[in-house]
Order: C-alpha cells, then sequence, then structure tokens
C-alpha cells in the first residue's frame, strides 16, 4: 500500500512520503497545519487512492473517546423493559457501537480519520493512547475484547488550539503540511478551474499573496478561501484588470469578503493601502 497523491488533490513528496512512513509504521499520521490547506480531504484521498472505505470522527469540544468506542443506551434498555419488549435480555442490542469499533470489525482495511483532535478535553487522547497502541479495547457490558481485525490506517488532524500529550505524539508520525508557495497553489488552482484566464490567475495569485505577507493580519487567508474568491472572480467575471492598479501596487480587491474575515483585518489592509496611495 503506497500512497501517490491522486489526480484531484496535489499532495507535495514530504507529504507522501510522511502517508506511507506512517502506513509501514502501522501508527496513526498526526497532521497540522493551517486550517484550509486540505487536512481532513487528504484522508479522503488517501482512501480513494488505497481503495479503503474511509470511517470519520469529527471531533467537538464536548466529545469523549468514549464515544469513539462504544456506548452503552441504558435509557432505551429501560424504557423497553417497561414495555416488555423481549430485546431487554440481550444487552448487546443498547450497544451503540462507535467509529473505531467499526473500523475494528470491518472485514477489510479501512482509512480512520480522527478530525481535529485538539477541540477536545485535553484528556481525549490520553483516553485513546491504548486503544490506538494495542488496536484493541474491552467493552464491559458485553465482556468481549475488540480487536482490530485489520488495523486500519489512521489520519489524526490538529489545527495546534491546544497542546497534544507527549504519550500520544510518541505514538504517532508527525507532518505539518506548510502552506503551498505560488507554484503548488497554481497546481491547486489548475486541478479546480482548468479553464480560468491565466492573466486573472497571475493577478489573482499575486494579490493572494500580497495579502497574506501584510503584517499584523489576525488571520491571514488560507487556500479553499483563495478557491472560493476565485470562484466568485469567474461568476461575477470580473477582469484581471480590477485586482491590481496600474503600478501593479496592492489594492483592495473585490470580493474581498471571501478572504479577509474579520473586520480587524479589513480595517488593517485599507489603511496600509491607503498609506501606500499618499506615499506615491
Amino acid at each position: 500500500m503506497r500512497f501517490e497523491g491522486s489526480s484531484t488533490y496535489i499532495a507535495t513528496q514530504d507529504l507522501m512520503l510522511a502517508v506511507n512512513a506512517a502506513i509501514t509504521l502501522q501508527r496513526p499520521l498526526l497532521v497540522k497545519g493551517e486550517p484550509g490547506t486540505g487536512k481532513t480531504m487528504l484522508a479522503e484521498q488517501v482512501a480513494q487512492s488505497l481503495g479503503m472505505p474511509l470511517l470519520q470522527w469529527h471531533i467537538k469540544s464536548t466529545t469523549k473517546a468514549q464515544q469513539g468506542l462504544y456506548e452503552y443506551d441504558a435509557v432505551s434498555r429501560l424504557r423497553d423493559s417497561q414495555l416488555g419488549d423481549e430485546r431487554v435480555h440481550d444487552i448487546a442490542n443498547y450497544i451503540v457501537k462507535g467509529v473505531l469499533w467499526e473500523a475494528f470489525t470491518a472485514e477489510q482495511p479501512t482509512v480512520l480519520l480522527i478530525d481535529e483532535i485538539d477541540k477536545a478535553d485535553i484528556e481525549f487522547p490520553n483516553d485513546l493512547l491504548r486503544e490506538i497502541d494495542r488496536m484493541e479495547f474491552y467493552c464491559y457490558e458485553t465482556r468481549e475484547l475488540i480487536r482490530a481485525k485489520h488495523k486500519p490506517v489512521v489520519l489524526i488532524t490538529s489545527n495546534n488550539e491546544k497542546e497534544l500529550p507527549d504519550a500520544f505524539l510518541r505514538r504517532c508520525f508527525f507532518h505539518y503540511i506548510q502552506f503551498p508557495d505560488a507554484r503548488t497553489l497554481q497546481q491547486i488552482v489548475d486541478v479546480h478551474f482548468p479553464n480560468l484566464k491565466d492573466n486573472l490567475l497571475r493577478a489573482a495569485l499575486k494579490t493572494f499573496y500580497d495579502i497574506r505577507q501584510l503584517p499584523g493580519l489576525k488571520k491571514k487567508p488560507s487556500t479553499s478561501e483563495m478557491l472560493d474568491w476565485l470562484k466568485l472572480l469567474m461568476a461575477e467575471d470580473i477582469a484581471a484588470e480590477a485586482l491590481h492598479t496600474e503600478e501593479n501596487q496592492v489594492a483592495i480587491p473585490p470580493l474581498v469578503g471571501a478572504l479577509l474575515k474579520n473586520e480587524q483585518d479589513i480595517t488593517l489592509f485599507e489603511k496600509l493601502v491607503a498609506m501606500q496611495n499618499r506615499n506615491r
């Protein structure tokens, strides 16, 4: 099993090496990077490339590790017992299987995505240490050991909102997705918009990187926001000339709300452009 990228996902050589290293080591691949750099999409492309089913566990601030294993629905069992339902005699009827249970018992190898693990409580990664390390867990209600038939390819994403425990990091192979340079970003754009005019693409890329390099931005625009912006430029049939001044300097571009997402950054950008215009 080797991941070689795909026609719809531009993966750098370093990223492909990281995925294949995690597969070889049979360890989770922990992927960090700016929001919007394709961390979640990576799992989808790995699953598609390897011909495996994809199981996804999207983490929230209220998510508990136990939910990924299983949950015992005691309320439903109590209700059924009051109604005289025969199902109450088999406790297995009230075990709600989590995504790890599904991955461990699948008849073929799967790709398991644990998305945005840093959103959960700080104890969440520690609570999964044993299960991820040994690829097994015990269900006390049914008194059975759930052991992985096939070790899943585990991808874990993080936006660096919280530090992850060292014991958890030790069990992972780590990769940080660097923000793409202009050449790589152009390849990504070509995949999504193959018919984009060259002059519009060049002007959009220059404007996009000019904005990202402005000092003091609270949130720099991401790859996904660049793609959204290009989609809007094409939909509104905006010419390349509208994205820069005659002197090819930074200007406030049309539909800037697709790139800058808070009033502080827009105000800062407007001030910098105004200062630039006064100094000409």
